[in-house]
């Protein structure tokens, strides 16, 4: 009780405030993570024959129908009570690394994507941004008439500069960070909570179990964005 009391007023009395939320934040939505999503019609696969820039260009509609698959599974669901919390702190800064947009269906106005969204298809030659298509081929740029991809950030792919910009920025900035649901082993986003933690900000982590960050962290709360967030944002 006092680790909760702690967290709720560091965070009350925090003028720059940053949330940054891994594939725990939507796990309690229902949201697949990443390898989980292999599964049913998609089980034999990996995550490296499906999210690679060689896999889309070697197979463009295998790869744009598990995403499309994805998006759906994404639509389905909702945004659990850790989200609903985050959303009432309209001065925060929420980087994510879900693809998933449920902040935004919260409530959420400052979100930074660092891994991209599952709902912002672009062109994989001019990057225009393009529509959301359907299972099948991916549909052609509007622009340019090459194939659109996912929106996604694939593995052998740098972050988008602007979005880690603004992440990097917004950390070395805030009196406190909240890490959510973050295994704290993907990098380079897991770097985002040190940075506030080397730049003297206080680190409140809120994870169901030990995670790499726990040495940096001002308070640790054992359990689950929805069990917790709302008790510590008031």
């Amino acid at each position: 009780m006092e680790s909760l009391e702690r967290a709720a007023a560091l965070i009350a009395g925090a003028e720059r405030l940053v949330v940054f939320t891994g594939a725990g934040m939507s796990a309690e939505s229902g949201v697949p993570t990443f390898r989980d999503a292999l599964t049913g019609l998609w089980a034999r696969y990996d995550a490296q024959a499906l999210a690679t820039p060689e896999a889309f260009a070697a197979d463009p509609a295998l790869v744009w129908g598990w995403y499309e698959w994805r998006r759906e599974l994404a639509r389905r669901v909702r945004p659990n009570a850790g989200h609903e919390a985050i959303a009432r702190l309209e001065h925060a800064t929420v980087i994510t690394q879900n693809v998933d947009d449920l902040h935004e269906q919260a409530g959420s106005k400052n979100v930074v994507h660092l891994h991209g969204s599952l709902f912002a298809p672009r062109c994989s030659a001019c990057a225009a941004p393009a529509e959301q298509g359907a299972q099948g081929d991916p549909p052609a740029c509007e622009s340019c008439g090459n194939p659109v991809r996912p929106g996604v950030v694939w593995f052998g792919e740098a972050l988008p500069v602007d979005a880690l910009e603004k992440a990097v920025e917004a950390a070395a900035n805030a009196d406190v960070l909240i890490t959510v649901g973050t295994s704290g082993v993907v990098y380079p986003a897991a770097e985002i909570p040190q940075v506030t933690a080397r730049m003297g900000g206080t680190v409140i982590q809120v994870d169901p179990e030990p995670t790499p960050l726990d040495p940096i962290c001002t308070v640790t709360l054992r359990g689950t964005a929805a069990g917790v967030l709302p008790q510590i944002i008031r």
